[in-house]
């Protein structure tokens, strides 16, 4: 079962990222990258997260991202060979920025510690 679990996963995440780089077409939502894909135990809901390449307006093209759950989800099920495709939920990955801020963060703090005076920096 978690052999299975793992497959669908795989093919769900694969899928989507095709779908959503050479199905839909949707110009204001840009390229969108496939992160991650979590998939309920009862097969029922995946939550599909994604990143755009362009960051700005990420929310706005979120929600019409959200919108499309349905064509998605039809040229989903006539790729997977299951009996009942998940419903999908489409979440923002916050991890890139979040990663970005700490880098930032930092690089302040490295060129703070670079400015100090040598005897400052020993205490």
């Amino acid at each position: 079962m978690a052999d299975r679990h793992k497959r669908i996963k795989a093919l769900i995440s694969r899928n989507v990222a095709d779908i959503l780089q050479f199905e839909l077409k949707k110009p204001s939502i840009g390229l969108v990258s496939v992160n991650e894909v979590v998939v309920y135990d009862d097969l029922s809901q995946a939550n599909v997260y994604v990143s755009f390449l362009d960051p700005r307006g990420s929310h706005n093209k979120l929600e019409e991202l959200q919108r499309t759950e349905g064509f998605v989800r039809s040229a989903l099920a006539k790729k997977l060979d299951i009996y009942k495709v998940p419903r999908i939920h489409f979440m923002l990955d916050e991890a890139l920025a979040s990663a970005r801020k700490l880098d930032e963060a930092l690089a302040r703090e490295e060129e703070q510690l670079s400015s100090l005076p040598k005897d400052e920096e020993d205490n």
